[in-house]
């Protein structure tokens, strides 16, 4: 016997094949097996999103970097520019040593030279050393006729001359030697200034009939 209440417990029951296979024609039910992938909720406006604050950090840690790579290489810049700079003046200052030892030398040649007895193998020698010493930047200035110039020049005598309108260097009694612009040695000269002007005559007694002068009372007689 069949309870009364047994058809309605299978209303509302309802069966769903989610076989993707088609039993009846063997292909794929599309959208069957397959469970619905909720959308993700939208970023409400206004509001950062997860990795802003990541990407702020890693951009502050780029330029931090990127200025402590500027600072080291403006440094690197820098000390190579001082090294080089250091070693010019380095050497300049060995070759000033050097030629300052043959000056007097250089001074020897140049006094023979003058008398004529620069001569032979001995003139050889010279024009090699002053050849070399040449080589190595330094060269000779002084000249009769030059204007005194008190950086350069060592006055040794001194004169006065109506040929001449400023102090100038009538003779040079050692030359001058130089390595670019560094002196090694002033030019040792004899300087002639302007002949000073004559004194005018001496007026210190009064003219006739000057204040001061005494003269006659005609009543006086």
């Amino acid at each position: 016997m069949t309870s009364p209440n047994s058809g309605s417990e299978h209303e509302g029951l309802v069966i769903r094949d989610n076989r993707r296979i088609d039993p009846e024609t063997g292909e794929v039910r599309p959208g069957v097996g397959k469970t619905a992938e909720e959308p993700a909720p939208a970023p409400s406006a206004g509001a950062p999103a997860p990795d802003d604050g990541l990407a702020a950090d890693l951009a502050a840690q780029l330029a931090e970097r990127t200025a402590d790579l500027q600072r080291l290489q403006a440094e690197y810049s820098n000390y190579r520019k001082r090294v080089e700079r250091d070693r010019v003046v380095v050497r300049e200052q060995a070759v000033a040593n050097v030629l300052n030892e043959l000056l007097p030398v250089l001074d020897d040649i140049g006094r023979a030279r003058d008398h004529g007895e620069l001569t032979g193998g001995f003139a050889k020698v010279s024009e090699a050393l002053e050849s070399s010493v040449g080589k190595l930047g330094l060269t000779t200035f002084g000249a009769k006729g030059d204007p005194f110039d008190p950086t350069v020049h060592e006055a040794l005598m001194h004169s006065y001359s109506s040929e001449v309108t400023e102090p100038t260097c009538v003779e040079i009694l050692q030359p001058g030697y130089q390595i670019g612009d560094r002196i090694l040695r002033p030019a040792r000269v004899a300087v002639a200034e302007p002949e000073e002007p004559a004194a005018g005559p001496d007026r210190s007694a009064s003219e006739p009939g000057e204040a001061g002068e005494a003269t006659a009372d005609p009543e006086d007689n």
